[in-house]
């Protein structure tokens, strides 16, 4: 009786590891498809974003050239002093609030972690009421 129950077992054990090492695999794939997806989303973000900061910067510089010779010999010097301050301090607030973005938690690989979740709960036994 033993031998006939020990090709059953070591079937059910093979065809378990198989599952397992399906389930993790397509788990991996997943990780992966969604690492892509937000490295793309990120390159695409960072190029936009470092045009638009040449074509402000341009804008600007063109901007404050016009104000200074707005103003009459005199007042160009403080002119300028008023616009370095103004520049200087919206800088300075633009990168403490960079800093305070990028110190907070994303939702990078959410849905992967879901799905080991779900596998997790699935696996672990339900225990009786």
């Amino acid at each position: 009786m033993g031998n006939a129950s020990t090709p059953g077992l070591f079937a059910s054990l093979r065809q378990a590891l198989a599952t397992g090492i399906e389930l993790v695999r397509t788990r991996l794939e997943l990780l992966t498809t969604e690492l892509e997806r937000e490295k793309l989303r990120l390159l695409r973000g960072l190029l936009l974003a470092g045009i638009g900061l040449i074509l402000l910067t341009v804008g600007l510089v063109l901007l404050c050239g016009f104000l200074v010779l707005l103003f009459d010999q005199g007042h160009r010097l403080a002119a300028l002093g008023v616009l370095t301050l103004l520049f200087a301090g919206g800088g300075l607030l633009l990168l403490r609030a960079a800093a305070g973005q990028m110190q907070s938690k994303g939702g990078v690989l959410q849905a992967t972690l879901a799905e080991l979740d779900a596998d997790r709960q699935r696996l672990t036994p339900n225990e009786p009421s």
